[in-house]
């Protein structure tokens, strides 16, 4: 085990060098003058000129690239060049927004996926096994800026029972400690700002969850599907065990393998690829910070931010590696 994640520790470096290029030069693809966007576009050109001397802009891309990789290397990433604040302080404010948000989505996904795949498994053929995978269908199809506004404007605008965007209330209070609010309402003992925290959680999470439900909904039936076939299976039944041992206790545990793999997967894109929600709910998480500054054309916020969210998800990706075997003993270690 300890060789088997030493030699995916290592994998990782040629992976994020890659990462690292494709970021850095694709970013100085986006049209626009960073200088410009900064001091406006009645700016002198003596202004510009000084300002991209002092960002480093008119060294040629290899020399730009070196300094990027230089900082990366020293678990730097530079400082935005909207507000000049480092950008490891302004990850540190927001991610766990963005965690916050992701955590609650793959919850949602995971306890009603696979609730779905499984019955939809036991029950092959049935009414709700039909209506499952046909949800399942709509749900990965189903646009998230569109399932975003239409429960917007039903729970929020026409029912008025959900919050419409942020994180809290403008009115409620509450000390920040770790900047998870939910975490933060339990310290600080703050049972309204926890309740209104989890108000606010319910549609961005249920919205994102949309996609990731389907997909483990789907791995799950498939799943159950190949085990419930297997010699192992019948003996069990033969034996005399009840229905409920039988799935739950001997199916479940070997079918768990794809399904723990699609739901790291699946929590690695919802912690980068949630900008959608974000934007949708106003939610200050890392994706909308990101997407702000590719508007501004802050390169430095874009790259680091980029490369810290590649960082989480080829972490996600060896953890889910290394749960393998914990899921299933027969597997090797190679």
């Amino acid at each position: 085990m300890r060789k088997f994640i030493l030699k995916r520790l290592l994998s990782l470096i040629p992976t994020l060098l890659g990462i690292s290029i494709l970021v850095f030069f694709m970013i100085h693809l986006i049209p626009g003058d960073p200088a410009e966007m900064m001091l406006g576009e009645r700016a002198s050109e003596s202004a510009l000129r000084e300002v991209r001397e002092q960002l480093g802009l008119d060294k040629p891309l290899y020399v730009q690239y070196g300094k990027f990789l230089g900082r990366l290397l020293q678990a730097d990433l530079g400082r935005a060049l909207r507000t000049n604040e480092k950008i490891t302080t302004e990850i540190r404010e927001r991610f766990p927004a963005t965690v916050e948000l992701s955590i609650c989505a793959i919850i949602i996904a995971t306890v009603l996926g696979m609730f779905a795949g499984i019955i939809s498994a036991t029950r092959q053929y049935s009414i709700f096994d039909y209506v499952s995978m046909v949800a399942s269908l709509i749900g990965v199809s189903m646009p998230i800026f569109w399932l975003g506004l239409v429960l917007m404007i039903i729970f929020s605008v026409n029912l008025a029972w959900l919050p419409l965007s942020g994180r809290l209330s403008y009115y409620i209070q509450l000390e920040t400690i770790t900047n998870f609010y939910v975490i933060d309402s339990i310290i600080t003992q703050n049972w309204t700002a926890l309740k209104d925290v989890l108000w606010h959680l319910i549609l961005p999470a249920f919205t994102l969850s949309t996609i990731p439900m389907a997909t483990i909904s789907r791995i799950t039936r498939s799943s159950m599907l190949e085990v419930l076939r297997q010699d192992y299976i019948r003996t069990a039944r033969a034996k005399g065990l009840s229905l409920w041992a039988v799935h739950y206790v001997h199916a479940l545990k070997n079918a768990l393998i794809p399904i723990i793999t699609v739901i790291g997967l699946q929590f690695g894109i919802l912690l980068g690829g949630a900008i959608l929600t974000e934007t949708i709910f106003a939610w200050p998480g890392i994706g909308l910070w990101i997407l702000n500054g590719v508007y501004a054309r802050d390169f430095n916020a874009v790259q680091g931010g980029t490369m810290f969210i590649a960082m989480v998800f080829v972490s996600i990706n060896l953890v889910v590696d290394i749960l393998y075997a914990w899921a299933n003993p027969r597997i090797k270690v190679s």
